[in-house]
């Protein structure tokens, strides 16, 4: 099974669209780790922005994917979004995968949480990131929209039985990768 993961789009057909056409078409399920229409108080209007156009490609999509809540989500983005806000967690299990999804804006994980899953992703910082500690693997998959790195890389992530590769959407080159996970 291919997993796409996404996070922090704020808005950008652009960015989704970019992706979208090159990687997250490739795949069984997509994952959005939250703050998927709005650009926040805090960022800049990102390249592409229309909203309730993004809105409309998602839901279009025939493809599952799974949304998380983020920080920037509202009761109104569920009101035209026809996918379920999964807030403040998803869980979900495949043959290899035990893994809990959150948008990352509270840093403070259930007990149990390093007990039952063996991969937790989060989004928000809009920095990639893929670390292994105890076992469990902690993805980032950083924002294809509005990155925060200092070369501000575009990115994404893809998880397959081989490998978790996050990618540079702009450039096709792989940012990180970590082979036999399991």
């Amino acid at each position: 099974m291919r997993i796409g993961v996404i996070s922090d789009t704020h808005g950008s057909i652009s960015a989704w669209q970019q992706a979208y056409n090159n990687y997250l078409s490739q795949t069984d399920l997509i994952i959005h780790c939250g703050d998927l229409l709005y650009h926040g108080p805090r960022n800049p209007l990102p390249e592409g922005y229309n909203p309730d156009e993004l809105c409309s490609i998602f839901n279009a999509l025939e493809k599952p994917i799974i949304f998380i809540r983020g920080n920037c989500d509202t009761e109104v983005d569920q009101m035209i979004l026809d996918y379920p806000l999964e807030s403040p967690y998803a869980h979900i299990f495949t043959e290899q995968w035990r893994i809990l999804v959150h948008h990352g804006h509270h840093n403070l994980l259930p007990a149990q949480t390093k007990k039952l899953y063996n991969l937790i992703i989060s989004g928000h910082t809009h920095l990639p990131s893929l670390t292994k500690e105890n076992g469990i693997i902690y993805l980032n998959p950083g924002s294809p929209t509005l990155p925060k790195d200092e070369e501000k890389t575009p990115t994404i992530a893809i998880i397959d039985e081989e490998a978790i590769v996050i990618w540079n959407i702009k450039t096709g080159e792989e940012v990180q990768k970590m082979a036999d996970c399991v």
